[in-house]
C-alpha cells in the first residue's frame, strides 16, 4: 500500500469534516491491492451470513407408492427398513424449502455440516440461478384446457426484488456472497458447475475468479439449447442466440473429481472401418515408427498387417469397439433442451434437460458422492443425481418448485422400484425459528444505532399497513399482538419469512398467561406443514386460533381506501377412513379453498374486444371474455373441488416419528438435539397429476396396521404449490 503524503492526508480530513465521499483514487491508496481485475458494484462488501437455523424435517418418503408391507422388500439389500419400508440408516437426502442464503449459512455452520463430511464431503454442486431480469417467479398452470398464470406471493415478489431491484448490482450482490458460502461449503476435492447466458455471463466470470481464484478455472463450456434458435424477427437483424455458458471451477485445481465423458462417433468416422474380421470392424492404420517388442505383440494378436509393397509402411488393425468413443470438448451441441414431449419435462419454464445434468454429474462426482443444488426449480439435478446413485441436497425459495420436485422425485423412486434398482428415501426440510432482522429487511451496511431505529420504523409502518387493511386498530401491551377486531385479538407475522410453528407457540404462550381465547393470525406465507396440529394444541387449551392469508392487495393504496383487500382462509380438507378388518384406506371427500388474484369486476372493466382473461375470485377460478360487440361471458374452469387439487398423500401412523431439531446452547456451543413438539409426515401412499395422466385417485388403497387407535395424516397440495393437512382418528381391528 502506498504511503500517503501530507496534502492526501490534509485532503482526506477535509472530506470527512465536510461529511462528503472520498474521490475515487484514494480507494486504491487507502487500501491494500491484492487483485489484478476486480468487479466492483454499490455496496460490495466481503461480509458472509453466518446465520445457523435449525433444519426441520416435515416430511419423509421412504416408499413411492406402498401397497402392502411386503413391497418394501426390494430396499432391505441396500438399507436396514422397519416393517413399514422406512430407512433406518444411512444418508437420507435433502430438499429444502427456503432462502439459499440461509439454507448455505446453516449447512455450512450448523450440526448438518458434520454429516456431510461424514459422507465425503459435498463433491459437487450445480447451479442455474434466474440470471434472467423476467424470471419473477410467475407460474403457467393448467386448469381444464386453459392456462392461467399465477402470480408470485410476497416472499418470491421479495426474493425478485432483491435479486434485480436495482439491476445487475442487486444480482451480483445477491450471487457474490452465495458463491462464497458454496466455495466454503465445498469438499476440497469438489467442482462448481454456474449456468448463465449472456445477459450475466461477464459479471459472473469475473466473481467466480474472484472468489475461486483464477487458477482453480477449468472449463468454459458453451451449450447449444437448440438445433435452430430464435424466430424470424430474432434473426433478421443479428446472429440468433443459441447458447447458454456452463462455468467450471475446482476448489482445489491441483486436486478434484474428473472423469472424462465421450460420446459415440459420427456415421462419416464409423465409415473409415471398412474391414472385418472375427473380432469385429477395424481398420488399417499405419506404422511410422514401432519397436520390436510391438511387432511382436501385434503379430502374436492377429493385428500385424505387412506392408503392401517394399518400402511402405506396415500396420495394424485399430477395432471400432476399443475406442471409448469421441472425448467431448467444451463446446456441446448434442444436448438439447427438453422437448416439451418428452417423458421427463414437468413444465417448468427453467426446466433443463436431464442428458445435460448426467454429462455434468458422471464428470465430476461418483457412486455414492454428495451432489448440491441450491436454485433446484424443476428438480433435474436431484432425479439425475438419484438416478446415478449418488446423494444429494436441493433447495429453492419457490414452494411450486419444491412441489414440482416433490412429484418428480417419487415418479424417479416409482420408476426404480419398478425397475428392481436402489433409490434412497428423501426428506422435505424447512428453516425454522427466523430472527426479526432476516425478516424485515434491515441495511446491514449501518450502524448499530441507525439499524435498530430502521427496524423500528419499518416494522410500525409494515404493522399499520396490514391492520389498516384489515380493519383492525393497533393495541399495545402485548409480546405477541399487534391489533384487534370484533373481539378477537389480532397478531400479524413477518414480512418475507412464512409463519412458523414457533411464531404460533409464542402466541399460545401469551394466550395462556393472559386468558386470551380467541385470535386472527395473519401471514403472507405458513410454514409447510404448520396445519393441523399447532390449531389442534391450542383447541385444547380453549384457544380458538384462525390463520388467514394476507394478499397481495394490501400494498394497493386504493384497494385498501375502499376496503376492497380479502384476507381468506386457510384450505380445508375433509376424508373418510374406511376399515376392514385390520386394515384401513382414506377417501378424499372434499377440499376447499379460498384464493384470489385479480376480481372478476376489475377483468370485465379492462378487458378490450375480442379479448380474455383468468382471474381467481373467492376459490373460483373464471376465465372473463369479451366478444367483438363488447359482450361479456364467464366461464368457471374449477367446476369441482377436486379441480383445486394437483397432489394427496398419506401417513397412515402419524405421531410415531418425532420432530427433532439440532440447535445449538449458548453456553457450552455444544449441538443439542430437541423435540419441536410436532411430528414428522411419513408419506407411505399418494396420488397425483403428471404432466401425460392428469386423473387422480381418491380413495387410497388398505393398509394393515396393528389393531388399536391411531392417527391417520392426509396431506393435500392445491395446483398453486400450497400444502394443508387434516387428522383423522381411527381404531382399527375393532370388533362390531
Amino acid at each position: 500500500m502506498a504511503r500517503l503524503t501530507e496534502q492526501e492526508q490534509q485532503d482526506i480530513i477535509r472530506f470527512i469534516e465536510a461529511d462528503k465521499p472520498l474521490p475515487e483514487k484514494y480507494r486504491f491508496l487507502l487500501f491494500e491491492d491484492k487483485r489484478e481485475v476486480e468487479l466492483v458494484w454499490n455496496g460490495k462488501t466481503s461480509e458472509v451470513s453466518n446465520v445457523v437455523l435449525p433444519f426441520q424435517t416435515i416430511e419423509q418418503v421412504d416408499e413411492p407408492r406402498a401397497e402392502k408391507p411386503e413391497d418394501t422388500a426390494a430396499q432391505q439389500d441396500l438399507f436396514a427398513t422397519d416393517s413399514r419400508g422406512r430407512q433406518l440408516k444411512g444418508w437420507t437426502n435433502k430438499l429444502i424449502w427456503g432462502d439459499n442464503k440461509l439454507i448455505l449459512s446453516s449447512l455450512k455452520n450448523g450440526p448438518l455440516r458434520e454429516e456431510i463430511e461424514r459422507q465425503g464431503g459435498l463433491k459437487l454442486i450445480y447451479i442455474d440461478p434466474p440470471f434472467d431480469v423476467g424470471a419473477d417467479f410467475s407460474m403457467d398452470i393448467e386448469v381444464g384446457g386453459d392456462t392461467f398464470t399465477k402470480k408470485p406471493n410476497i416472499l418470491e415478489e421479495i426474493a425478485y426484488r432483491d435479486t434485480w431491484g436495482k439491476g445487475a448490482d442487486s444480482f451480483i450482490a445477491m450471487i457474490y456472497e452465495r458463491f462464497m458460502l458454496m466455495r466454503d461449503l465445498l469438499a476440497e476435492n469438489g467442482s462448481i458447475y454456474v449456468h448463465c447466458d449472456w445477459r450475466v455471463n461477464g459479471y459472473i466470470r469475473l466473481t467466480l475468479d474472484e472468489i475461486f481464484g483464477k487458477s482453480n478455472f477449468l472449463n468454459n463450456i458453451s451449450w447449444k439449447r437448440t438445433p435452430f434458435a430464435g424466430s424470424s424477427k430474432a434473426r433478421s437483424n443479428k446472429f440468433p442466440i443459441n447458447q447458454d455458458t456452463i462455468y467450471l471451477y475446482a476448489k482445489n485445481s491441483g486436486s478434484y473429481v474428473f472423469n472424462q465423458q465421450y460420446i459415440d462417433y459420427s456415421d462419416e468416422y464409423k465409415e473409415r472401418f471398412k474391414y472385418k474380421d472375427q473380432v469385429g470392424l477395424y481398420r488399417k492404420t499405419l506404422l511410422k515408427t514401432y519397436s520390436a517388442d510391438t511387432e511382436t505383440k501385434l503379430k502374436e494378436n492377429d493385428r500385424w498387417i505387412d506392408p503392401g509393397k517394399p518400402g511402405s509402411y506396415p500396420s495394424y488393425k485399430q477395432y471400432l469397439h476399443e475406442s471409448k468413443g469421441k472425448q467431448i470438448e467444451d463446446i456441446w451441441t448434442d444436448v438439447n433442451s427438453a422437448n416439451p414431449m418428452a417423458d421427463e419435462r414437468v413444465d417448468y419454464p427453467t426446466q433443463k434437460p436431464e442428458a445435460l445434468l448426467d454429462r455434468i454429474i458422471r464428470a465430476s462426482s461418483n457412486e455414492g458422492d454428495l451432489v448440491a443444488d441450491f436454485f433446484a426449480g424443476s428438480g433435474t439435478t436431484a432425479a439425475v443425481a438419484e438416478k446415478l446413485g449418488r446423494k444429494w441436497i436441493v433447495g429453492d425459495l419457490g414452494k411450486f418448485a419444491v412441489h414440482t420436485t416433490r412429484k418428480r422425485m417419487i415418479g424417479v423412486q416409482r420408476g426404480l422400484k419398478a425397475d428392481g434398482k436402489d433409490y434412497r428415501a428423501f426428506e422435505i426440510l424447512n428453516l425454522g425459528r427466523y430472527e426479526r432482522q432476516h425478516y424485515v429487511g434491515v441495511n446491514p451496511n449501518l450502524r448499530e444505532e441507525q439499524r435498530r431505529q430502521q427496524l423500528e420504523e419499518k416494522e410500525k409502518a409494515f404493522l399499520n399497513l396490514i391492520l389498516r387493511a384489515y380493519r383492525a386498530e393497533r393495541t399495545d401491551g402485548f409480546a405477541s399482538f399487534h391489533g384487534k377486531r370484533a373481539g378477537r385479538l389480532v397478531a400479524v407475522g413477518p414480512v418475507n419469512m412464512p409463519v412458523s410453528r414457533l411464531f404460533v407457540e409464542e402466541i399460545i404462550l401469551e394466550c395462556r398467561k393472559k386468558h386470551i381465547t380467541k385470535v386472527d393470525i395473519l401471514g403472507f406465507e405458513f410454514e409447510m406443514g404448520l396445519f393441523p396440529n399447532v390449531l389442534d394444541e391450542a383447541r385444547t387449551k380453549g384457544i380458538d386460533i384462525a390463520p388467514k392469508y394476507i394478499p397481495a392487495d394490501v400494498f394497493d393504496k386504493r384497494a385498501v381506501e375502499k376496503n376492497q383487500v380479502v384476507f381468506h382462509d386457510v384450505s380445508f380438507i375433509e376424508v373418510k377412513p374406511h376399515l376392514k378388518g385390520n386394515s384401513v384406506a382414506v377417501e378424499l371427500t372434499d377440499f376447499s379453498v379460498f384464493y384470489s388474484q385479480d376480481s372478476i369486476a376489475n377483468a370485465e372493466a379492462t378487458l378490450k374486444d375480442k379479448g380474455s382473461r383468468i382471474v381467481v375470485e373467492k376459490g373460483q377460478i373464471v376465465k372473463v371474455s369479451k366478444d367483438k360487440d363488447g359482450i361479456v361471458t364467464r366461464e368457471t374452469l374449477t367446476e369441482n373441488w377436486t379441480d383445486w387439487i394437483d397432489y394427496w398423500s398419506v401417513d397412515f401412523d402419524f405421531e410415531s416419528k418425532r420432530e427433532i431439531v439440532r440447535t445449538q446452547n449458548p453456553d457450552t456451543e455444544e449441538w443439542e438435539e430437541a423435540w419441536t413438539g410436532d411430528y414428522i409426515f411419513e408419506n407411505e401412499w399418494q396420488s397425483f397429476r403428471t404432466k401425460k395422466d392428469r386423473t387422480l385417485e381418491l380413495t387410497s388403497v388398505f393398509h394393515e396396521c396393528p389393531p388399536g387407535r391411531r392417527k391417520i395424516a392426509v396431506k393435500v397440495v392445491d395446483i398453486f404449490g400450497n400444502d394443508t393437512m387434516t387428522i383423522a382418528e381411527v381404531t382399527v381391528g375393532e370388533k362390531k
